[in-house]
């Protein structure tokens, strides 16, 4: 009972990360007119009117040249010139992680050419003009935090009503360039009356926006309009990738008119306490998928104790300890039941070669035989049945957490990466170039575990519990083999407590 359900734990772990990459959410309604699929500019239709349309023309290769670079605390900003958009933001003290967004806080049309000016002692205007309007882009880095300001102002320079669709990119989500952390992009869209997590990967719209994040594994971006009456939008580009913005619809300055419109933004890590202490909304950006109440309790275990340890390591070790003894009267009671069973399996064993041609009568018997010693075969079953949704949620925490990012603990020089003892100069088939000694040390023990709870059966389940021996813990150290140190640490330390516990009963009489 219990391999089987180890093999429906590794099972469920690879149905749930294929799910998480591939399946298709909810889509809202959409009015493709509401959101541009490319850059928007203006054209004339009739005098002194300027509607909104698709550019047709690529915005320009960017080069070297085109980059301007502004340190900011520790964060260096990488904007696009001449668009005056954010190209990255690199997170200096995150071992220099580079945060992709690609077109961030860009607005207009592509191939408008804006100049930069300073502003101010620590921010800088992008400007654009012709002789019908100005459009600016002031960016005001005066706080110390994570936090800027931005304010988009659009002048009527002419004597004649100006209309346009304005759409400002949060940034863009694009497969072409993060392969690797697709799995871990999302969308979070906040409106007057709900929190939505929608399926990036489809074009929506979204009313009465109040603000609008997009996040990687650990850092995130966030923009939240002054004013309720934008539009928030998920648009696909041409590179099968997704832009995420807001619009302002309809705007309509008088000549000589101004409109403008500041924009409160963070890009930074996703830390629940830095966020709360900015605007407590944003903390729904912190979102953990269908496990996420599970999640947000460890999360909230892992923090209280590291305020007492200071080492992440430690706390995982003491999460581990605690989880095991919230389920100890389980365990207990699957152990006993698993000795139990081993007592019955000579009797069950006299049962098949009584009743080896009927199988009805069989399982009644073997039914009546736990009935009369009252032993239940399912009630080892439910510990491993409540670490399913514990594991899966641990695992969107530790490898999600900002806070273990870089965070050492023994040999382990990141425990949001494999531990990586040490590497190979070249890579071997299946395990690449790192040898990493968790996965191992924790597949040598479910070896052993197995190996003691071994019962006496028939020679054909003696030959099966053989094969089971060595295929479950190969499966199982391959499937940990890439997975965050802290994770497989957590579970190394909870097998160990259940396997001493094991022995324990085992050699009791």
């Amino acid at each position: 009972m219990e391999k089987r359900l180890l093999l429906a734990l590794a099972f469920s772990f690879i149905v749930l990360a294929v799910w998480s990459n591939f399946t298709v959410k909810p889509k809202t309604a959409v009015n493709p007119q509401d959101f541009p699929q490319k850059a928007l500019s203006v054209e004339k239709t009739s005098p002194g009117t300027l509607v909104p349309i698709v550019s047709s023309t690529p915005a320009p290769a960017l080069t070297s040249a085109a980059l301007f670079e502004s340190q900011q605390g520790k964060r260096k900003f990488v904007f696009v010139e001449p668009q005056g958009a954010i190209k990255e933001v690199v997170f200096l003290g995150y071992q220099s992680y580079a945060f992709p967004l690609k077109n961030s806080l860009f607005s207009g049309d592509g191939n408008l050419a804006f100049t930069r000016q300073p502003h101010g002692n620590n921010g800088f205007t992008y400007s654009y003009e012709d002789g019908e309007k100005r459009i600016s882009k002031q960016f005001d880095f005066s706080g110390s935090g994570y936090e800027f300001e931005v304010l988009l102002k659009v002048e009527n320079l002419s004597g004649s009503p100006l209309a346009l669709k304005l759409p400002v990119l949060l940034g863009t989500l694009d497969p072409a360039t993060a392969k690797d952390r697709m799995s871990f992009h999302d969308v979070t869209i906040v409106d007057s009356e709900k929190i939505l997590h929608p399926n990036f990967q489809k074009e929506a719209s979204f009313n009465h926006l109040r603000f609008i994040a997009l996040r990687d594994r650990y850092f995130c971006a966030i923009i939240e309009p002054s004013q309720s009456d934008s539009i928030g939008f998920i648009a696909k580009t041409p590179s099968k990738g997704s832009e995420v913005g807001i619009l302002f619809p309809d705007l309509k300055i008088v000549p000589r008119g101004t409109w403008e419109q500041k924009f409160k933004v963070y890009i930074g890590p996703q830390d629940a306490k830095t966020l709360k202490a900015i605007n407590p909304d944003w903390q729904s950006v912190i979102y953990f998928g269908k496990f996420d109440l599970i999640a947000q309790g460890l999360l909230m275990m892992l923090e209280v104790f590291y305020n007492i340890f200071h080492s992440w390591g430690w706390v995982i070790i003491c999460l581990s300890l605690v989880i095991y003894l919230v389920l100890y009267p389980l365990t207990m009671k699957q152990m006993r039941s698993m000795k139990e069973m081993q007592l019955l399996q000579p009797k069950i064993e006299e049962l098949r070669l009584q009743f080896k041609d009927n199988a009805q009568r069989l399982n009644k018997e073997i039914m009546e035989l736990y009935r009369t010693h009252k032993v239940n075969p399912f009630s080892g079953c439910l510990p491993m049945i409540l670490q399913i949704p514990i594991f899966f949620a641990l695992y969107q925490v530790l490898t999600r957490s900002i806070a273990l990012k870089g965070a050492s603990f023994f040999w382990i020089k990141d425990l949001s990466e494999p531990d990586r003892l040490f590497l190979f100069p070249q890579s071997l088939p299946l395990i690449g170039n790192e040898f990493n000694i968790l996965p191992i040390l924790m597949a040598i023990e479910m070896f052993i575990q197995q190996k003691f709870s071994m019962t006496n059966v028939s020679p054909a389940q003696a030959e099966q519990q053989k094969i089971m021996l060595v295929i479950m813990p190969v499966m199982f150290g391959f499937l940990f083999y890439r997975m965050p140190s802290g994770l497989v640490l957590y579970w190394f330390i909870n097998s160990s407590l259940t396997m001493a516990y094991q022995l324990r009963v085992a050699k009791a009489k």
